[in-house]
């Protein structure tokens, strides 16, 4: 593990692993309107079952998170977990072409405005086996702690378009309705200002783009 310890203060953006880049990256553009926010590669890096993270759009309404995820089931995204209401808002969970598992949520019941497929926030939750370990990994880099509770941990990301969190993979895994069983590759690269380094569960980080 590279000993790096320069601070991360922004994630600039997401390299996704994908047999098929241009594909992969017509998905994102035609589903979630994201170009530069997730990027794709060629990799054919061995991977199985769950790769370890997920990916959210948070959204200002339920009518948003319906747009979002009725667009991706149309470019040919696979669901995991239908739209359903909840105590905490309205959300689905669904699986990209590429492998990449998403959730799109949000917190609030009631439409405000037209439906769209805007978004407020994207998030990176990375599926951990030691969380406290994590935490004090990505402590020493910089991160301040905006939520802790229990096996869950909401970085501060001010500065950064996309935030970052931590979740036992266990539990992650039972949120995103899959097998925690998996191997191999994770197939995803975290671009920052921080250069590259590997944290304690093997995601890659790469330095980002001028």
């Amino acid at each position: 593990m590279n000993t790096q310890t320069t601070n991360i203060t922004a994630i600039d953006s997401i390299t996704l692993d994908a047999a098929d880049p241009e594909a992969a990256q017509r998905f994102y553009a035609d589903a979630f309107g994201l170009t530069t926010q997730v990027r794709t590669r060629r990799s054919d890096a061995a991977s199985t079952g769950f790769r370890g993270y997920t990916m959210s759009l948070v959204t200002s309404q339920p009518a948003n998170v319906r747009a979002l995820f009725d667009a991706a089931v149309a470019a040919g995204a696979t669901v995991l977990k239908p739209l359903a209401k909840s105590l905490w808002g309205f959300g689905g969970l669904v699986q990209a072409p590429d492998g990449a598992i998403w959730n799109l949520a949000t917190s609030e019941k009631k439409d405000t405005a037209p439906a769209s497929k805007e978004f407020e926030h994207i998030v990176l939750l990375l599926g951990v086996d030691d969380v406290s370990a994590s935490k004090r990994f990505y402590g020493d880099r910089g991160l301040a702690i905006a939520k802790s509770f229990g096996s869950y941990v909401d970085f501060a990301t001010p500065e950064s378009p996309i935030g970052l969190g931590l979740y036992k993979r266990r539990a992650l895994a039972k949120t995103a309705g899959v097998s925690e069983e998996g191997g191999g590759s994770h197939r995803i690269q975290v671009n920052s200002d921080a250069g590259s380094f590997t944290d304690p569960d093997g995601f890659e980080w790469g330095r980002a783009s001028a």
